[in-house]
């Protein structure tokens, strides 16, 4: 199957390909954001190919299984763009990188045990482009990664091939950082601008048609491809370095009897404050990795004092878990009763409310650390009912649990969780301790209900 050689396209012949559906595209990698990105191609008119090495994932969206319940809206393009034949998953690289115009990369770039980003799933697809990446197709990396690794390493890895594959004369390749939020993808993929950029101008031009095409957002042009990863590294180690700053407040205002959420909510009427809240920690693929990969780039300068305030903020937030552990220990030592026979339900697992995601998630270790301390262990989250989470099944009822527990602990702030009635709580408890590492609940209503609270930053 000849592909349509857009390397060779102008702006406006694009356009027409684009708009008449002859473009097809290839998305590697159909996790969180890969799944709605390739949606959103096939959902614009564009024959959509899903590449993903989970070949159970793979069966289950060609048998019209929705895989992402916690990602409104998509489930009904899901079912649109199957039935129109629009969109297909495979596991064969092969069979569809042939066959792509486009090659979208949206593969995970974790952290190893040292912290160390690890790239290796890039670096495979790469070094399988350069065997069937097609002449005139166009590479888009979606991924984040560290400024530089487009232009220092992927374009080398492609370009070592049998098919005399050279960058910007046989296939281009660009970038597009997704910025989406897990939960809310829908809206931020209509709402939110986005950057794009390749190795030359022309490139450049030809990933702004095709994203302005199937996405009805601002598109901003960066002058290369490590200057728009820089950007969007820089936006989440941002939030990383202000909630660091926030729970180091946190813990410094309950020494001194201050309530850091009424603090807060008077900040915030000033213009130039952003709001961040305290919690019991920073997880998910995001924030802990993209600071972690700032790290790792200016590990290469030499320079152990660079970007000193992002290692500091790390280690405040990787310290949050300790001091929620910290909280149950005085309350039950307060209160006279036995950690080490005592029974917890940890409310919330997911790293953050609404998803269904544990990674890096501060629940895992605020798990771990309580159960190396004696505690019986139970968790209630709405997403992971029934399910073995951590060696643990997941309860699938709070209330019918909490007659055999001495403490709950909020980790997630969950919606759910939001309404929840303290009364109840109280009289189901065996004892009503209450640590909330999230501000979900205020101290006053804690209390008139009769609960035992501690809340951090309270």
């Amino acid at each position: 199957m000849m592909t349509k050689q857009i390397l060779q396209m102008n702006p406006d012949e694009l356009k027409l390909a684009l708009s008449s559906g002859s473009i097809t595209i290839c998305v590697i990698g159909i996790g969180r954001i890969g799944l709605p990105t390739a949606l959103s191609f096939a959902n614009s008119g564009l024959f959509t190919i899903g590449l993903d090495i989970n070949s159970e994932l793979v069966k289950n969206v060609n048998s019209g299984i929705y895989p992402l319940k916690d990602e409104p809206e998509y489930d009904k393009i899901f079912e649109k763009v199957i039935l129109e034949k629009k969109f297909i998953a495979t596991t064969n690289i092969e069979e569809s990188v042939s066959k792509a115009d486009v090659v979208l990369l949206s593969l995970p770039t974790p952290m190893d045990s040292n912290n160390i980003p690890d790239y290796s799933a890039l670096r495979l697809v790469g070094s399988q482009l350069s065997e069937y990446l097609q002449e005139g197709s166009l590479v888009i990396v979606e991924s984040t990664i560290e400024p530089g690794f487009v232009e220092n390493e992927l374009i080398q890895i492609i370009e070592n091939s049998k098919n005399n594959l050279h960058v910007e004369k046989t296939f281009g390749i660009g970038v597009c950082p997704e910025t989406a939020n897990p939960g809310e993808i829908m809206v931020d993929f209509t709402k939110l601008p986005r950057l794009v950029a390749g190795v030359n101008e022309k490139i450049t031009e030809l990933i702004y048609e095709i994203y302005h095409f199937v996405f009805p957002v601002e598109l901003i042009k960066m002058p290369n491809c490590k200057t728009a990863n820089a950007v969007k590294l820089t936006t989440n180690v941002f939030r990383d370095v202000n909630i660091a700053f926030v729970n180091e407040l946190s813990i410094f205002f309950e020494k001194l009897g201050i309530d850091t959420f009424t603090v807060l909510e008077a900040a915030k009427s000033k213009y130039n404050f952003q709001v961040h809240y305290p919690g019991a920690g920073v997880g998910g693929p995001c924030l802990p990795v993209n600071s972690y990969q700032l790290l790792n780039s200016a590990k290469t300068l030499g320079d152990d004092n660079m970007l000193s305030i992002i290692k500091t903020s790390r280690k405040v937030n990787e310290h949050m878990p300790d001091h929620v552990i910290k909280l149950v220990q005085n309350v039950f030592r307060e209160s006279d009763k036995d950690l080490s026979t005592a029974t917890i339900m940890i409310l919330g697992i997911s790293y953050k409310p609404n998803v269904k995601d544990i990674q890096l998630t501060p629940a895992e270790p605020i798990i771990k650390k309580l159960r190396s301390l004696g505690v019986k262990v139970k968790i209630f989250d709405p997403f992971y009912k029934n399910e073995k989470v951590f060696d643990i099944t997941v309860e699938n009822n709070l209330f019918e649990n909490l007659s055999e527990c001495d403490g709950l602990v909020i980790v997630t702030n969950h919606n759910e969780f939001s309404s929840i009635n303290l009364e109840m709580i109280s009289s189901k408890m065996k004892f009503p301790i209450v640590i909330d590492s999230r501000g979900l609940i205020q101290k006053d209503d804690a209390e008139k209900a009769g609960l035992v609270f501690r809340g951090l930053g309270q």
